[in-house]
Formats: structure tokens, sequence, C-alpha cells
């Protein structure tokens, strides 16, 4: 949704000058300063960049949502209900917040906690927002490269697989940005990881080894994760060099917690993985019964799976909670491994009151 609040709120992305509505034309937004017009698509503002950056995220692509997995938001459950946790225990929101998801996706986050009853806006690159998103939260289209805020707008930020998406230069001015619209001692929330791992993560080698066999034989199907993933370009390489980084952004890591997730990638690659290739062969059966090809009654009878699975999660409470309770199970890799420094991590940085970002 498009709020009176989010009005106040944006800036022209160019020159951060205010935002005014167009007299003759009630599908745009001009620029008081620079007299720039942007689009007003009615569910979000549009506010990217005139000329978009040349790096440009696979994200945009139609084929990484061809299952659809955004167009409904389900409660969070598994590595959902792991990072959704983390993020409240970190930032932890009062009524009085401005807070920013920078990368929001389907904008979930922002309706899993709509109790905080703060000023939340989300904010994407891409348009794959989920309904209820669009009906019931602010939403932006905008490059995290480029803010259309004032300095100093938000209290706190959260970015949620988000980071290892950009490359380092890109990541050095997503943080400048970040810490531009931040408040002095405004915090910011990522979970993401580095290139380094612990001896622990063989752990989870051997599972992925396991989803790997388990494709060869036909029982799982890991080509929309390997498309998604084709996306990471992992500009971290340890966690000093993350120090550094925030530093050089004007933050400090006030708090970080790892996250090797052995059991989480047992449960979600391997497990659910199984359940879901089993649904999307007897959607695929049926549809190539009815006259589809095999191509498309295969991607088709992906989407419809997922769409399946959301259905049966919001209309089975037996289904939800056996899922909340391989969620709970879940958190074991956070007891046991939570202090091992390894890839996979949650951090809080907070903005230093002492200096300004060093804009790249």
């Amino acid at each position: 949704m498009v709020s009176a609040r989010l009005r106040s709120l944006v800036r022209c992305p160019e020159c951060h000058g205010t935002m005014a509505a167009v007299a003759d034309d009630a599908r745009a937004l001009a620029c008081d300063n620079c007299r720039r017009r942007y689009l007003h698509a009615g569910e979000f503002l549009d506010l990217r960049p005139e000329v978009p950056f040349s790096e440009q995220t696979r994200y945009l692509d139609e084929a990484l949502h061809a299952d659809a997995r955004h167009e409904r938001v389900s409660p969070p459950l598994l590595g959902s209900r792991i990072r959704n946790d983390m993020l409240r225990a970190f930032l932890g929101p009062r009524a009085d917040d401005i807070v920013a998801d920078l990368g929001c996706g389907s904008g979930r986050a922002l309706l899993w906690n709509s109790d905080w009853n703060a000023t939340t806006v989300g904010v994407d690159i891409a348009p794959f927002f989920s309904a209820d998103a669009r009906r019931s939260v602010d939403l932006l289209l905008a490059d995290l490269r480029k803010l259309p805020f004032a300095d100093g707008t938000f209290t706190k930020a959260y970015s949620l697989d988000v980071l290892e998406h950009l490359s380092p230069e890109s990541l050095r001015e997503m943080l400048a940005e970040a810490s531009r619209v931040l408040k002095p001692g405004g915090r910011l929330f990522v979970y993401t990881h580095v290139r380094k791992n612990a001896r622990i993560a063989i752990g989870l080698r051997w599972v992925n080894a396991l989803a790997h066999a388990l494709e060869r034989a036909g029982l799982i199907d890991l080509r929309q994760e390997r498309l998604r993933k084709s996306d990471h370009i992992n500009p971290l390489r340890d966690i000093p060099e993350l120090e550094a980084v925030a530093d050089a952004a004007g933050f400090r890591v006030a708090r970080i917690r790892y996250y090797t997730p052995i059991l989480g990638g047992l449960v979600e690659n391997v497990l659910m993985r199984v359940a879901e290739r089993a649904m999307a062969r007897r959607a695929s059966g049926r549809l190539r019964a009815a006259g589809k090809s095999e191509e498309e009654a295969e991607l088709t009878a992906v989407r419809d799976a997922r769409r399946a699975a959301k259905s049966r999660i919001a209309s089975s409470r037996g289904t939800y909670l056996t899922l909340l309770a391989l969620s709970y199970a879940m958190k074991l890799d956070l007891l046991l491994f939570g202090r091992v420094r390894s890839g996979p991590f949650f951090a809080l940085l907070e903005k230093k009151w002492e200096e300004m970002p060093k804009v790249p």
C-alpha cells in the first residue's frame, strides 16, 4: 500500500528533494527540487534511480519467481522462523520506531511483525510483493545503493538474505546508504554469511551431498534452488572483513551470533524437498493427462505444489504444529554452534555517533 506516512517519508533518489503529487497525472510524483517524475503504481511507489546501476540482481528475472513462493505468505516456519525470531530478539522495535526492511522480497517479514506497531517501510528492487503485503504494508521499489530518503529518517532497519547478492563495491555502497538514512545510534540487523567456514560446516556439506544423491535418484529437485543461489556473490571473506567494511560505513558490530544449519539443512534441503517433489510429481501427472507438455506440466506442477503446501499449512492445524515442532528442533543448531565463528551469522550493526559513513 502507499500511505500518507510513506509519502511524507520519501525523497527524490537523485537529489533527496521532497516529493509531491503531480496535478495533471495521478500516477506520478515529482521532486520539488530537480522536477524529476516517478510513477505511482498504486500498491507501491516506484522510486528507482533514473539511470539504473550497471550491476543488477538476477532477482529481477521472472524465472527466479516461477515457483510463485512470493505470492502467498505463510506463518514463519523452519528457517524462516529462526531468522524472524533472531530479528525480533536482536532488533526489538517499539511503537515509536521507524523501521526499514531493506530487501523485503515478498514483504513477509513486515507482515509477520505487524505487532511491533512501528512505522515500517518495505524496500526492494524487484516488484515481487505478496498480495497481502500490497494490501497492508507500505512498499517501495528502490535501489538499496540509492535510497529515496533523507538523512536520519529511520531509527532501525534490517536486511535478511541480501548482502550475499552484492559485489564488494555494491556492499560498501549499500551499507553507506543504510548508515546515511539511520539516525546516530540507529541499528541495522543483518542475516548473511562470509565465505570462511568453521570445521563444523562439514556436517552441512554431508547434508548437501545427501541432497544431491537424492536428486540424482529423482527423489528431490534442486533446480529452482540452484537458480536462486546463482545470484550469490558472497563479497565478505571473513568476520574481520565484515567488521572493517561495517566500520568504513559508520557502523560497529554490536552483537553477533553464528548459525551453521546442520539439522536445519537436513530438514529443509532433504525432508521438505522430498515432500515437495512427491507433491509436484502427482500434480505433473494430472497436468500431462490433461494434455499439457512435459516441460509445461513440470513447471506448473512445482508452482502448484508450493501453493498446495501453503494452503495445507493454513488449513491443517496438524501440519502447522508439525512444522512448528521442527522449527524449534532446528534451534539446536543455534544452541550447539551459535558461538562457533562460522559462515552464516546474525549481526546487529550500530551506527556510530562520532562520525558519518565514508561514501566510497
